[in-house]
């Protein structure tokens, strides 16, 4: 659902400053897109996801890792909000602590979990976008069909089934997750 707004120039405080109304949004063309809620499974999908990565990110000091809260502003302007993102440590040099705003350009590691809201030409945008911006690894993630896809261009390289596992490959070396673990049914 888009928010029609008249040719506003959002700054990081007045984006912030948004109702706290418990929508997400990113900023589109000058436009507030309003992200919606995406269930419990997405919700739990992305935090063990999260979870894993920033607890690896941290031990190994590669960088850092963020949730679906955080947007990143984008060369075009806009600030899009990937659900799982992780920033390389040499892209944070002469840093100390995060921003309180948002992050100048795009993450290392994009993660986009797909919503039954989702359209194709709505998460291939965000891919073509983050590519530009210096993104170098993207996972998309197929809840319903219980499979991911990997990306290191607009186009898809690999498609991952339950029997794989999402590397880290260059961008986070060393980690690891098998895709029936994002799946994984509840056992208590």
């Amino acid at each position: 659902m888009t928010i029609s707004t008249k040719a506003k120039v959002w700054t990081d405080e007045a984006f912030m400053a948004l109702p706290k109304d418990g929508h997400r949004y990113e900023l589109v063309d000058g436009e507030l897109v309003d992200m919606g809620n995406s269930g419990m499974e997405h919700g739990e999908i992305g935090a063990y996801l999260a979870g894993l990565l920033a607890i690896y990110v941290r031990q190994h000091k590669l960088g850092t890792v963020c949730d679906s809260s955080t947007a990143f502003t984008l060369k075009s302007g806009n600030k899009r909000s990937p659900d799982v993102s992780f920033v390389a440590k040499v892209r944070l040099q002469g840093l100390s602590r995060p921003p309180r705003g948002f992050f100048q350009g795009s993450p290392d590691l994009a993660v986009e979990i797909l919503s039954p809201s989702n359209t194709v030409e709505e998460i291939h945008t965000k891919i073509v976008e983050y590519f530009e911006n210096e993104t170098q690894l993207v996972w998309v993630i197929h809840p319903d069909e219980k499979y991911a896809l990997v990306y290191h261009s607009p186009e898809p390289d690999r498609f991952l089934r339950s029997t794989d596992a999402l590397e880290g490959e260059e961008i986070v070396p060393g980690f690891s997750v098998r895709i029936a673990d994002l799946f994984e049914e509840w056992d208590f």
